[in-house]
Parts: C-alpha cells; structure tokens; sequence
C-alpha cells in the first residue's frame, strides 16, 4: 500500500520560480489516496470530542464532508464572501498580497457546539485563524483544526495554537 505523501504531486516553480506546489488533485483523483487521506485524517482526530465540522471553501468541503459521513455528524460551510443566501457572520482576513473575508450563515453553528475545522492545506493559518474567530463570534468553541496538508515553513500552526486550538497535519512539508 501506498503512503499517503506519495498520492500528492508536486510541481516545481508553481505558480512562480522557487515554489513546490502540493497539488491536492492527484490526492482526489485516486479512490485509494482520497479514502486514505480521510480515514489518516479521522484517525488523527479520534480523541477529540465535537457536535460538527466545518470545511473551508472549497477543498475543506471535500474531506470535511467525507469525515462528517464517517462520523454521522453535521458539515458546516465556511464560504467566501457574498455566496450565502441567508443572513451571515464574516471574518476577513490577511492573504499573502491583500485580505480575503469568509462568511457562515448565522445560524450554522449551535450555541455550544465544538466544531471541528477542516480544511486541505495550511500554509500562513489565515483562513483557519477566520474560522475559529466565525466559530467563536457564532457560539461555538473550535476545538480542533484537521488539515491534509501543512507548509511548516509558513508558520500556521503556530498562530492556530496559540488561539488554544490544536493542529493535525495528515502530512507535513518542511518548506513553504
């Protein structure tokens, strides 16, 4: 059997000189991979206690929606901006070259739900740093964060964990 690391391709000088894109696609792509990335993904999370998970747009709805099935418990949907139909709570936050702002729906989360976030790759943590604020802002208490893929190199984990929230990575690459 394969390891999990050897489903993602990786592309050399994407999208500029000097960067290794992680493409989560060859992950997706193969029945095995993806099975393997969500069942390596629960089994890293198998103590925590939580009502809900909440997957990013738009991988984290992926392997958030697969965990959520596994588990019999609800998905949550954090989406960009001006997607929603309902009345929402937005988070912005800062990218690389300017900010982003993600929404939930007002009434996603219970009032004392835990919730786990999802989502594919944690580079900087800026949009699961939103997240765990939108969590908090609706009631909730994120108690977790599940990512397929981390950039060490970028320091996400750092920022989430310093908000008292854990981080498992499926697989983590030391660079950016």
């Amino acid at each position: 059997m394969k390891k999990l690391e050897e489903y993602v391709r990786t592309i050399p000088d994407f999208p500029e000189p000097g960067i290794m894109f992680r493409d989560v696609t060859s992950v997706l792509q193969d029945a095995d991979g993806f099975a393997l990335a969500v069942d390596t993904m629960l089994d890293q999370v198998k103590d925590l206690e939580f009502d809900a998970i909440c997957g990013a747009e738009a991988r984290g709805f992926l392997f958030g929606a697969a965990m959520a099935y596994k588990l019999h418990k609800p998905i949550l949907l954090a989406r960009k901006k001006g997607k929603l139909p309902c009345e929402t709570v937005s988070q912005t936050y800062d990218l690389e070259y300017g900010q982003a702002t993600i929404e939930m729906h007002k009434d996603t989360v219970k009032p004392g739900w835990k919730v786990l976030l999802v989502d594919d790759l944690m580079a900087t943590g800026g949009t699961l740093e939103a997240m765990v604020k939108l969590t908090e802002k609706l009631g909730g208490k994120p108690v977790g964060v599940s990512v397929l893929m981390e950039l060490k190199g970028l320091k996400g984990r750092a920022k989430i964990e310093d908000m008292g929230c854990p981080v498992f990575a499926a697989i983590s690459y030391d660079g950016k």
